[in-house]
């Protein structure tokens, strides 16, 4: 289906959960070692992101297209916005020789563990639905009816999220350092000793 390569790593968890912080530090302390899989989009751009950086910001006319000639991994709808992976997307990392991270909903995951793509799968859990509610309303980015959809989704994530067997670990983030470490961790056991150069001078 797509070009091999190394097994995805697959960050996912509700919109403020801190997966994305965590995916940033991934990225920051291994580039040549991890890749991100920039995401389509039907959805406009928020302050500050950037096409083809944040996501591919396209129309719900061609990422319907593009799905129909079966360009995508998986796709999910969120508040009426399309969102995707593409195989392009992958395969554009996986030439690279890195390991290719996809952060994902969890419609995605489901229709990913249909594939032969055979990604580790990490969800990031929030300490409660307190603390997410908070984290969301401080990006000050949505009306009130949207934010209280993203907590409903979020409790619907968290659900499956913890039922045995749907993910590798779950991490609760209610430490972005124990997080942070919790992930590293899991990579440096599960994939390769992708991290183990790192982890071995951070010993000394």
């Amino acid at each position: 289906m797509v070009q091999k390569g190394p097994r995805p790593l697959v960050l996912c968890g509700p919109s403020g959960s801190g997966k994305s912080t965590l995916l940033k530090r991934l990225l920051k302390e291994f580039p040549d070692k991890f890749g991100f899989s920039v995401s389509h989009t039907s959805r406009g751009p928020r302050p500050g992101e950037k096409d083809g950086v944040h996501y591919h910001f396209t129309s719900k006319e061609q990422m319907v297209s593009a799905l129909d000639k079966g360009e995508f991994i998986e796709t999910a709808i969120f508040s009426g916005n399309m969102y995707g992976t593409s195989k392009k997307a992958v395969e554009d990392v996986r030439r690279t020789g890195r390991i290719c991270v996809l952060d994902i909903e969890i419609e995605g995951v489901k229709q990913i563990k249909r594939t032969d793509l055979d990604p580790l799968l990490v969800f990031v859990m929030p300490p409660s639905i307190d603390e997410l509610e908070r984290r969301l309303r401080n990006r000050n980015t949505e009306q009130e009816d949207a934010l209280q959809k993203r907590l409903e989704q979020a409790r619907h994530e968290i659900e499956y999220g913890m039922e045995p067997g749907n993910f590798h670990i779950l991490i609760l983030n209610d430490s972005i350092e124990k997080a942070y470490t919790e992930l590293r961790d899991f990579i440096g056991k599960n994939m390769n000793n992708a991290v183990e150069e790192k982890d071995a001078s951070l010993d000394k």
